[in-house]
């Protein structure tokens, strides 16, 4: 088989941390769940329990064990070339280390049709899993099969090579597809006479099907920067002086437009969008701070951008949808005077920060970022460190400097809005001057 075999379980407990040890196949491994993944979520709904790996230059098996059935709907993408496997909502008893940390292939031999794959709710009431193809395949099965001990099945998920037309017509009749179907989901609903006090729309980057930046410790980006956004919510909140909603509030996948989206209906004064980054280069330390402008301010804002941009794909989406432009001059202008206001909170929250960590050596830079071009939103994009760092992953992972770190992002939102509402700044965007924008 090449590559060989091998089998990951999954194990309730009460641990903290998640591990999985692999051996040379056909090796098995074993990872212990947190306390969030409790026995009730098996008895709650679906779970997937253990998988088994079977992979080679030309075939691939995923065997999915089971607490009960449940349907599957699978299909091809291209540019990246991926196979999506949709599932109703599942609980993954099982780390999400193993998709990522599967065995390379050894030197002489071809890569394996599969090269890793990645899994977790996608919207509510819908899972996902999305492997990533190293050449064209077809899907041979993708079935859920009944065992004979009762209640259990199975998911089982054979590929095969496939001729490259062959996939790119397949890639894109299922794109077709899932655009036409593209999930609805709740989004607030429009205010007509916004309350007194402003709204800061807090974004915890990736989600669910899309881990984001994995570092050492079974650490994932995902989980870090949710952990943030609740405390910086949960600190503006308190202070009394503004409301927050989070786009995301839970370990779910939201894409990036609906991100925008979500800030744009609620009317939101500000936007903050949290991520971490992660580089092969290990000395690289620092948070940074990014706007939006067409044109990056240097290399690593445009691949910081990129990669951001590239969520949609990893949450094994169609298309991302792009924030579209208008040719209006007023447009134009509102446009310009939001980007400048970002630029403004953006250097004030590098002032505070310095108070909570480390920065960046350029810890101001702008990009094309998706997630920040809403036209009428100051937005902008913190990346809170490195997590290929081992300097920053410590922080990262401590709970008393994540409190810090949203202490000190929430008091500079409050210097903006006290100094624009003292008039040192001007008005974010003259909506009564006829400057608005349809939502």
């Amino acid at each position: 088989m090449g590559l060989g075999r091998f089998r990951i379980s999954g194990l309730i407990g009460l641990a903290l941390a998640a591990s999985v040890l692999f051996a040379r196949p056909p090796a098995q491994a074993t990872g212990l769940v947190g306390a969030r993944l409790a026995a009730r979520d098996i008895a709650a709904g679906v779970a997937v329990t253990a998988a088994t790996v079977e992979r080679s230059a030309t075939t691939a098996k995923f065997i999915f064990d089971l607490n009960r059935p449940l349907a599957v709907e699978a299909y091809v993408l291209a540019d990246p070339d991926r196979v999506v496997v949709e599932l109703p909502e599942t609980s993954f008893l099982i780390d999400p280390a193993v998709g990522r940390d599967l065995p390379t292939h050894r030197k002489g031999e071809p890569a394996a049709l599969v090269s890793g794959f990645r899994f977790g709710q996608f919207a509510r009431g819908r899972s996902r899993i999305v492997f990533d193809l190293a050449g064209p395949a077809r899907i041979v099965k993708a079935l859920a099969e009944s065992t004979e001990s009762g209640g259990a099945a199975r998911l089982v998920i054979e590929l095969a090579h496939a001729q490259p037309d062959a996939f790119r017509a397949a890639a894109r009749a299922a794109r077709a597809a899932q655009l036409q179907k593209a999930p609805a989901r709740e989004e607030p609903p429009a205010q007509a006479n916004p309350p007194v006090k402003p709204l800061v729309v807090i974004d915890a980057g990736h989600g669910g099907v899309d881990m984001g930046a994995v570092g050492a410790k079974s650490s994932y980006e995902k989980d870090v920067v949710l952990d943030v956004a609740r405390r910086l919510a949960a600190r503006l909140e308190a202070g009394g002086r503004m409301r927050t909603l989070l786009t995301r509030d839970a370990d779910e996948f939201i894409p990036l437009a609906d991100r925008v989206k979500i800030a744009r209906k609620a009317s939101a004064a500000l936007f903050v969008s949290i991520h971490a980054d992660m580089l092969n280069e290990t000395s690289v330390h620092g948070a940074t701070v990014y706007t939006v402008s067409d044109r990056a301010s240097d290399a690593e804002a445009a691949r910081v951008a990129a990669a951001e941009n590239a969520a949609d794909k990893a949450g094994g989406m169609a298309e991302s949808e792009e924030i579209g432009d208008v040719n209006d001059i007023l447009f134009d202008l509102t446009r310009r005077e939001t980007r400048a206001i970002g630029h403004q909170f953006a250097v004030s929250l590098i002032d505070f920060w310095k108070a909570a960590g480390d920065l960046n050596k350029n810890p101001i830079r702008s990009a094309g970022f998706v997630v920040l071009k809403a036209p009428d939103v100051p937005s902008v994009l913190l990346e809170l460190g490195y997590m290929s760092n081992e300097r920053d992953l410590a922080k990262l992972n401590s709970e008393e400097w994540r409190q810090t770190a949203a202490n000190r992002v929430a008091q500079s939102i409050e210097r903006y809005f006290a100094r624009r509402t003292a008039g040192a700044e001007a008005p974010a965007l003259e909506r009564s001057a006829g400057l608005a924008i349809a939502r």
